[in-house]
């Protein structure tokens, strides 16, 4: 299963060198994972109906070329690592066919009370795509 999806390079996201802001990566890479996850039928406003929330525990990126105005970033969302409590995502993010950086997010879920959720029991279905998209 693979998953990629694109955003273009917004005038505001770029700094006075004309590149964009390395802080923006993560917000593109926040972008994808919430279409993606939409895609499986699991947005995030449906989980936080829910009382759900799922935050970023651990955050990397390598930047590899500089992305610019108007470019259009493509990305590649994989899952990485899952275990009962966490998920880490990867990313590939290239403008045309270019890799420009790699990325990894990882991600817990926390139920109401704001302990900690086993996600796979919670969602089957989710958890099984989720590894569909593993490389």
């Amino acid at each position: 299963m693979h998953f990629e999806t694109k955003f273009p390079v917004r005038y505001y996201e770029t700094d006075q060198m004309g590149i964009v802001h390395h802080s923006y990566y993560a917000r593109f890479m926040e972008e994808a994972r919430c279409d993606l996850l939409e895609q499986l039928g699991y947005p995030f406003n449906k989980m936080e109906e829910e009382g759900i929330v799922s935050p970023v525990v651990s955050l990397q990126i390598d930047y590899k070329k500089p992305t610019t105005f108007p470019d259009a970033i493509e990305i590649e969302v994989r899952t990485k690592e899952m275990s009962e409590l966490k998920v880490t995502f990867s990313y590939t993010m290239k403008v045309g066919g270019v890799l420009c950086a790699r990325a990894t997010s990882t991600h817990c879920f926390l139920g109401p009370d704001g302990r900690p959720l086993q996600y796979a029991a919670k969602w089957p279905d989710l958890t099984s795509k989720l590894s569909q998209l593993a490389k």
